[in-house]
């Protein structure tokens, strides 16, 4: 395996990790090509952090083979170390000191004089919107607070990997949009970023290919696009101009269609499956006929729309689990 050569950061081959009789990581594959986010996808319990532990070292697997940047995560574990850094799902920094006085501790720790170390904490200080915060202690921090701040203490040396444990769980929509801000950043200067997530929309938004995992297994990869299309191409939103004619846009909809129809609470609005076997332009085609068929036969559409497949369905489809939505994580 030649990471350098094909721009790997990550590659694992029947990884394994067992607790007593329970294989938290059942023969996880994985490539994660360098200088990208690469989404990990699964409920709790499904071996996220477990994975991670065992590429940032710090869990032996039990089975199976794990190179970072070409390195073995076993035999190479100090050349492994030397190019990640891990931000957990808890804060990891001392709350009892302000945040300067951590990044400058973990600078120093790190290998920094006094005054670049000073140096190095006010730039990232300043960078993660956390010079006014300075001097506080960071248990008077929020949340989204001490997630930049811990985000800032991986990053004191600048990682070529970075592991992200669901870095946003429980905040508030506005810090979430914040740490994704940074995360981008991060990938923009050239570090790769392992992401494991809960979160539908922030596998969404950050990653460009998904690992989905349930059970300690990968049960899908692809892209988001992939995934999406692999539950189908999508549904076809309607809006009526006259409620009485819901009825008829109904079954007509569902012979065009071949697909259940869905009647809305707005009692103008119709939703409809696509079938799986429409993909791409097939699919607006497909849709597209559906349409001509209610307007052959009288009914106004004042509004439609060809929707792909949410990471949310994708997930409910593969898993059976109920997840996580936006919503939820707004709340």
């Amino acid at each position: 395996m030649n990471q350098h050569a094909t721009g790997v950061a990550i590659e694992t081959h029947g990884l394994v990790k067992t607790f007593g009789r329970t294989r938290a990581v059942d023969g996880v594959d994985l490539t994660v090509p360098a200088g990208t986010v690469y989404g990990v996808l699964g409920p709790n319990g499904a071996g996220k952090t477990t994975a991670v532990r065992m590429l940032a070292t710090l869990l032996r697997p039990d089975a199976g083979e794990a190179r970072v940047f070409g390195h073995d995560v076993l035999r190479e574990a100090d050349a492994v170390r030397g190019r990640v850094s891990l931000t957990g799902q808890y804060a990891s920094i001392d709350e009892d000191l302000t945040g300067a006085e951590n990044l400058v501790l973990l600078s120093r720790l790190l290998g920094h004089g006094k005054a670049s170390a000073r140096r190095r904490a006010a730039q990232l200080l300043e960078a993660f919107g956390l010079t006014e915060a300075a001097e506080r202690q960071v248990k008077n921090y929020s949340g989204g607070m001490r997630r930049r701040i811990d985000i800032a203490a991986s990053i004191i040396k600048t990682p070529d990997l970075l592991f992200l444990d669901e870095p946003t769980t429980g905040l508030d929509p506005r810090s979430r949009n914040q740490v994704w801000e940074i995360v981008r950043i991060i990938v923009a200067q050239g570090t790769t970023v392992l992401l494991t997530t809960q979160y539908l929309d922030e596998a969404d938004q950050l990653a460009s290919r998904i690992a989905v995992i349930d059970h300690g297994k990968v049960i899908a990869e692809g892209t988001p696009g992939q995934l999406k299309s692999s539950v189908g191409a999508g549904s076809v939103h309607v809006r009526l101009r006259d409620a009485a004619q819901r009825p008829e846009a109904e079954r007509l909809l569902a012979r065009a269609l071949g697909a259940t129809v869905q009647l809305d609470p707005d009692p103008v609005g119709l939703t409809a499956r696509i079938s799986g076997a429409e993909t791409g332009s097939g699919a607006a085609e497909h849709a597209s006929r559906a349409l001509a068929e209610l307007a052959r036969s009288g009914i106004t559409v004042d509004n439609f729309s060809l929707g792909q497949p949410s990471l949310d369905e994708v997930f409910l489809a593969l898993t059976d689990h109920t997840t996580t939505t936006t919503k939820e994580a707004a709340a």
